[in-house]
C-alpha cells in the first residue's frame, strides 16, 4: 500500500510556507502566507504567537489538505532561537522575543558572561553569549518585565509552540535547545540545569527529543481548529535554518548551506562539537550530529528596505543590479543595518554606504547591498576555518541567479542549487517521512538542479573590494556605536 503524503509547515520571519509531499518526494501542494514582524523599539523584534504563528499554521494546513488528502505525518519548523514565555498551560504571556536580530539584552549578555566566565560558557555550551542566545533574554525579562517573568512556567519557540498546540506535549528538540545558551550542555547533550535555573528560575524545562522523533499526535481540539486529521503523528520540530539545511542534503562533515532569506544564514555539518570564536556550535538535526552556524542580522531585509524606498519590485531591481559591473561603480556597503551577529558579534554595529555620489542610482545601491552580504558570507566562511566540502544555496534569494552569482564570485566557490530551494517546509516533510519510518533518500527527493561556477575575472575584482570591506568596520565602529546610542535615546 502506498504511504500517505507528508506535511511540512515552516514559520519564518516574514512569511509562513507549507508543502504536501508524496512519499517519493514529489510536491503535491504548496501554500504561503506573508505576515508582519513587530518592532516596538530599535533593536526589538517580536511575533505574536496566536495571531502570527498559530493563525498562519491553521490557514496553511487547511489549504494544503483542501484536496482531501490524508497525510501520514507532520513536521513543523520555525524561526529560532526565540523566547516565548508561557504559563503552566502553555499560554503565552507576551509576544515572542525573536532570535539574534533582537538585540535588547546587550547588558545582560555582558553581565552573564562576567558571572559565568566566557571560557566556561564556551567550553560547556560551545558558543559565547550573543544576541542569538536565549539565556540573556530571560534575564532581560526578569529585569524589565518582572510581572511576566514571575508567572512564566514554560518557554516555547515557534516549532515547540505549534507542537504543544497540536499535541499537548511540552517538548523541544536538541538542536533548538543547544541554542539556548547558557542553558544547554553541548557535550553532555542535555540541559545545564544549574545555569538554566540561574537565568530562568521557576521555569520547567521541556522534555528533549530529536526532530526525527514522533512526540505526539494531533488532538481532537487541534483537528477542529486546523482541519488536520485527529491522531496524525507529529514530530518534535526544529529551527527553520536546520530544516532548510536538511532539505538540501547538508549532513556530511563539510557540507555547508547558505540560506538567502530575510537574514543570511550558514550551517555547516561538522564531525564533532567544535567551538569557533564568533560563531555558534550546536547539535544537529539527526541524533549524534553537530553543526557550526553563522548568521548575518540582515540580508534580504536590506533588499526589501531598498525596494520599499524605491517603490519598485524585486524582479526589476534584481535585473537592473545584474547590469551593473562588479564593484557597483565604486560603492561599498557594510550590511550591518540591524547590528551584526557573526563573525562580528556587535549589536551596535550599523550600516555604512561608502563612496556614494550623486551619479549613483538605485541599481548601484541594490547591487552594493547584494555585494555587501556576499562579503559577509565570505567573512563567515573564513571564520569557519576549513573550506566547505560542498556549498549549497537555498532560500528565496536564489531566484534570478544574480545574488547567488555574486556570492560565488566573491567567495570563489561553486554553489549547488537543489531543485527545491525554498525548502524549510520541504525539509520538514522529509523529517516527517524519517520519523514515520519511510527512510527516504534526500538526493532522490531533491536532486541538484544547477551548479554555479565563479567567474575568475570578477573574483579578482572582488578580492580588492573585500579587503576594504574588512577594513571598513574597524574604521567606522566608534561612529557607528555613537549613532546607535543616539537612536536608542531618540526612541525613549
Amino acid at each position: 500500500m502506498q504511504p500517505g503524503p507528508l506535511l511540512g509547515i515552516d514559520i519564518g520571519t516574514s512569511s509562513a510556507k507549507g508543502v504536501l509531499v508524496g512519499a517519493d518526494g514529489t510536491v503535491l501542494a504548496r501554500a504561503a502566507r506573508p505576515h508582519g514582524t513587530s518592532r516596538p523599539r530599535p533593536g526589538w523584534f517580536e511575533h505574536d504567537a496566536e495571531t502570527v504563528w498559530w493563525a498562519a499554521f491553521a490557514e496553511l494546513a487547511r489549504e494544503l489538505l483542501a484536496g482531501g488528502q490524508k497525510p501520514a505525518g507532520l513536521a513543523v519548523s520555525g524561526i529560532g532561537p526565540v523566547l516565548l514565555p508561557a504559563d503552566g498551560g502553555g499560554r503565552p504571556l507576551r509576544p515572542a522575543i525573536l532570535y539574534g536580530v533582537d538585540t535588547r539584552a546587550g547588558a545582560e549578555i555582558a553581565e552573564l558572561t562576567a558571572e559565568l566566565g566566557e571560557e566556561s560558557i564556551v567550553e560547556r555550551c560551545g558558543s559565547a553569549l550573543s544576541s542569538q542566545a536565549v539565556g540573556p533574554k530571560w534575564r532581560w525579562l526578569h529585569r524589565h518585565e518582572p510581572e511576566v517573568a514571575v508567572r512564566a512556567r514554560q518557554f516555547l519557540m515557534a516549532s515547540s509552540y505549534l507542537v504543544q498546540r497540536l499535541t499537548g506535549e511540552y517538548v523541544l528538540d536538541h538542536h533548538s535547545a543547544s541554542q539556548c545558551d547558557p542553558m544547554y550542555d553541548l557535550r553532555a547533550g542535555g540541559w545545564a540545569e544549574d545555569w538554566a535555573a540561574l537565568v530562568a528560575p521557576g521555569v520547567e524545562l521541556p522534555r528533549l527529543a530529536w526532530p526525527t522523533e514522533v512526540v505526539g499526535t494531533v488532538t481532537a481540539a487541534a483537528a477542529a481548529e486546523t482541519g488536520l486529521p485527529a491522531g496524525l503523528p507529529v514530530t518534535c520540530g526544529t529551527i527553520d535554518a536546520w530544516a532548510e539545511a536538511t532539505s538540501a542534503g547538508v549532513r556530511e562533515p563539510g557540507d555547508t548551506m547558505v540560506m538567502y532569506g530575510t537574514t543570511m544564514f550558514l550551517v555547516q555539518a561538522v564531525a564533532e562539537a567544535r567551538a569557533v570564536p564568533g560563531l555558534w556550535a550546536t547539535r544537529g538535526v539527526f541524533p549524534g550530529s553537530y553543526s557550526l552556524a553563522a548568521g548575518m542580522a540582515t540580508s534580504g531585509a536590506i533588499t526589501d528596505w531598498l525596494r520599499e524606498l524605491f517603490d519598485g519590485d524585486f524582479a526589476e531591481l534584481v535585473a537592473s543590479a545584474g547590469r551593473v559591473p562588479a564593484g557597483s561603480r565604486g560603492l561599498l556597503m557594510l550590511p550591518y543595518f540591524a547590528g551584526e551577529r557573526t563573525p562580528v558579534p556587535d549589536p551596535l554595529a550599523r550600516g555604512v554606504i561608502a563612496g556614494l555620489t550623486t551619479s549613483h542610482g538605485r541599481a548601484e545601491l541594490y547591487r552594493a547591498a547584494l555585494e555587501g552580504t556576499a562579503y559577509g558570507v565570505r567573512h563567515n566562511l573564513a571564520a569557519m576555518g576549513s573550506p566547505a566540502r560542498r556549498l549549497v544555496a537555498v532560500g528565496g534569494g536564489t531566484q534570478g541567479r544574480v545574488w547567488t552569482g555574486i556570492v560565488s564570485d566573491v567567495t570563489r566557490t561553486p554553489q549547488h542549487l537543489p531543485t527545491e530551494t525554498v525548502g524549510a517546509c520541504f525539509g520538514d516533510a522529509y523529517l516527517a517521512a524519517v520519523a514515520v519510518g519511510l527512510e527516504p533518500d534526500i538526493e532522490a527527493w531533491n536532486p541538484v538542479a544547477e551548479v554555479l561556477q565563479p567567474d575568475p575575472a570578477r573574483a579578482d575584482r572582488y578580492d580588492e573590494f573585500y579587503a576594504h570591506y574588512r577594513a571598513l568596520y574597524p574604521a567606522t565602529v566608534e561612529t557607528a556605536h555613537f549613532l546607535a546610542r543616539q537612536q536608542d535615546l531618540a526612541a525613549e
